[in-house]
């Protein structure tokens, strides 16, 4: 069996394969001073808990956008499992990447891009955009031929909420949710309104503009992933495919053809 491990900014992401299918999936939160001793014994206890024999696992694909986290991880995969993690570089994802410096690029971007092309490009040569929504919301391309093409960073939408509290004296911390209607009557509910349709607003018209030059743009097939997914969605005109387990689905993808 395969241990996934994705490390966001945000959250730990860990699943377990069995062949392709995930039979277990942990979210923890990410703490950078976390050492691979603690590392491990969580991961333990989840195992434990799950019923899942640490001797199963004969192999583990990681991949990291922090930095202070990646080596702890690596060394936890080691003892605890006695196997050297594959961490994901970019450059050696298995497709081709146009964007410069290439080690600039997230790794779970990549690992994102080459789920999604297995997925839902491959098949027909179909151009993508994937959006995640993490701490920071991207936007990645993949051509109809496969290649990784670049993006867009925009600020999550947790990020936005927390700097309208923190940046506005009389703005007060408020949940991230689809209010009734859009002209808001209360100071709460007028503060949602504009997070989340201004939020849909932005990921349909970013996704418009980049279907505007893409190749074939008008056939590009828009993935969502990460934790606001299933929520935008709902009200995206551009979203097609809402995949909660893409990141977790690339790094087996890519440690099997490793």
């Amino acid at each position: 069996m395969l241990l996934a491990i994705d490390i966001g900014n945000t959250n730990i992401v860990l699943g377990v394969f069995d062949g392709v299918r995930l039979t277990h999936s942990w979210r923890l939160a990410t703490l950078r001073e976390r050492t691979a001793d603690e590392i491990g014994l969580m991961v333990t206890q989840l195992f434990e808990r799950s019923g899942i024999d640490l001797a199963s696992i004969s192999g583990v694909a990681l991949s990291s956008v922090v930095p202070p986290l990646t080596h702890p991880m690596e060394e936890m995969a080691e003892r605890t499992f006695g196997r050297t993690p594959l961490t994901v570089d970019p450059a050696h994802a298995g497709m081709p990447v146009r964007y410069a410096p290439i080690t600039d690029v997230g790794a779970d971007r990549i690992v994102n891009a080459v789920a999604a092309w297995d997925r839902y490009g491959q098949a027909h040569a179909l151009p993508l955009i994937v959006v995640d929504f993490g701490t920071a919301t991207t936007f990645d391309a993949i051509s109809g031929d496969g290649e990784y093409l670049g993006g867009v960073i925009c600020p999550g939408i947790g990020i936005s909420a927390d700097a309208l509290f923190q940046r506005a004296a009389r703005l007060p911390r408020v949940e991230v949710r689809k209010p009734s209607r859009i002209i808001g009557q209360t100071t709460v509910t007028a503060m949602q309104a504009g997070l989340f349709f201004g939020y849909v607003a932005m990921v349909d018209g970013i996704a418009r503009r980049m279907r505007g030059e893409l190749a074939r743009g008008d056939e590009a097939v828009v993935i969502a992933t990460g934790g606001m997914a299933d929520v935008i969605a709902g009200d995206s005109e551009t979203i097609q495919h809402v995949d909660a387990d893409l990141t977790l689905n690339g790094l087996r993808l890519i440690w099997e053809r490793s």
